[in-house]
């Protein structure tokens, strides 16, 4: 991931102020995933902390920071392993070792130059018919200086997602957009106002107001447009 351990836990700290939002994200991500989980990008733990009930969860994250905090958070949790890894790295084969029947990678795949060697390292630890449950962000028209800032090296479309996936030997069985208001608050933000970060202000704003519509909303209807994709791959 290209930013520094200190940048890393700034923002992901910042980012708090989105409860709701996040929680969203997460509730859509657990109901599709398995016993075993391997988390990819795993930062603080927020994510980990909704995985708690279940069988293993390996968490990794390249930065050593993330994984001090992240270990000290969870210690003494038994079923949560903590591992300072790379996605790139020959060592990530191994973790097929832990039996893993699902993996989520929630807003991360965005970061690493590679993703399509990314894809194809995940399935190469999942066994058939095991998923990969992923959050990315919708849309290269959208890209500005938020996403720079960010360390994005791109956003997506469905079909250029779908072709990734398949390239790395992964079925899609969900694509779908999400947050249909954020699509509009980052194409101002990144067109209009050429912000390099969101306020605390839009944060709260946003959180408080429109997610507890949206994620109601959008849980029956598929909006036409959105700043992330929900998906789901299966092996």
């Amino acid at each position: 991931m290209p930013s520094t351990p200190d940048y890393t836990l700034r923002d992901q700290d910042r980012m708090k102020r989105a409860r709701r939002y996040f929680e969203w994200q997460f509730r859509l991500a657990r109901e599709r995933l398995g016993a075993r989980v391997i988390e990819i990008g795993c930062g603080l733990g927020n994510f980990t902390e909704h995985l708690a009930d279940r069988e293993l969860v390996v968490a990794i994250d390249a930065e050593p920071a993330c994984i001090a905090a992240h270990r000290a958070r969870f210690a003494g949790r038994t079923n949560l392993l903590s591992l300072c890894l790379d996605v790139a790295s020959p060592e990530f084969g191994k973790l097929r070792e832990h039996r893993p029947d699902s993996l989520a990678c929630l807003n991360v795949l965005e970061h690493i130059r590679d993703d399509a060697a990314a894809l194809a390292q995940f399935a190469a630890v999942l066994p058939e018919g095991g998923r990969a449950v992923l959050i990315v962000p919708a849309f290269e028209s959208l890209y500005g200086p938020i996403d720079e800032r960010l360390g994005h090296y791109r956003r997506y479309g469905k079909r250029s997602l779908a072709s990734l996936a398949e390239g790395a030997g992964f079925r899609p069985e969900v694509l779908r957009y999400m947050n249909s208001a954020g699509f509009f608050g980052w194409w101002f933000n990144a067109r209009v106002a050429r912000r390099t970060a969101q306020s605390d202000a839009q944060i709260a704003v946003f959180d408080a107001v429109a997610v507890p519509a949206l994620s109601r909303v959008e849980r029956w209807i598929e909006p036409p447009v959105g700043q992330s994709i929900f998906a789901v791959l299966r092996k």
